[in-house]
């Protein structure tokens, strides 16, 4: 038997299967590009960006869930090591001695490590979150390379 709650359980089916999608749009995404199948720049744009911000959200969803046994568990801070250090963390002259990251600081973790193909000011510290920052990051640098390359190519 799971100790995940089924809320949690369901969140964790829920998220895998956006990822499922999201990996299937764009090793299509990435067929077409190689075979030529797609001419138009601006569908190539449209689907471009919506598997890469798509990819935003659901590593969002990954990080939130996942960092120091989820949301309930870092608020009760029943895990004394967190999988992310935040800035916040650090110094207790920067946030509340109470912080805990929310959603919107996932958020914006999993987009700037989405941009910058690399960690920006959240580091990674356990070897699964570095592994899941790695596979967001190729991910990214994949879709973003490609498009771009193939758009450039269309627009010439």
């Amino acid at each position: 038997m799971s100790h995940h709650p089924p809320t949690r359980r369901i969140g964790f089916i829920l998220t895998g299967v956006m990822t499922i999608s999201n990996t299937a749009s764009a090793v299509k995404l990435v067929s077409e590009l190689i075979s030529g199948g797609i001419s138009s720049a601006t569908q190539l744009l449209a689907s471009g960006g919506s598997i890469w911000l798509t990819n935003v959200v659901i590593f969002s969803l990954w990080f939130w869930d996942l960092d120091r046994g989820g949301p309930g568990a870092r608020a009760e801070a029943t895990k004394s090591w967190p999988d992310f250090l935040f800035p916040q963390m650090t110094d207790p002259t920067f946030a509340p001695t109470d912080w805990h990251p929310k959603f919107i600081d996932y958020l914006y973790m999993s987009f700037t490590n989405a941009s910058a193909f690399s960690p920006t000011d959240v580091m990674p510290l356990t070897r699964w979150a570095k592994m899941l920052m790695l596979l967001q990051s190729t991910t990214s640098l994949i879709v973003v390379g490609l498009v771009v390359a193939r758009a450039v190519n269309i627009l010439h």
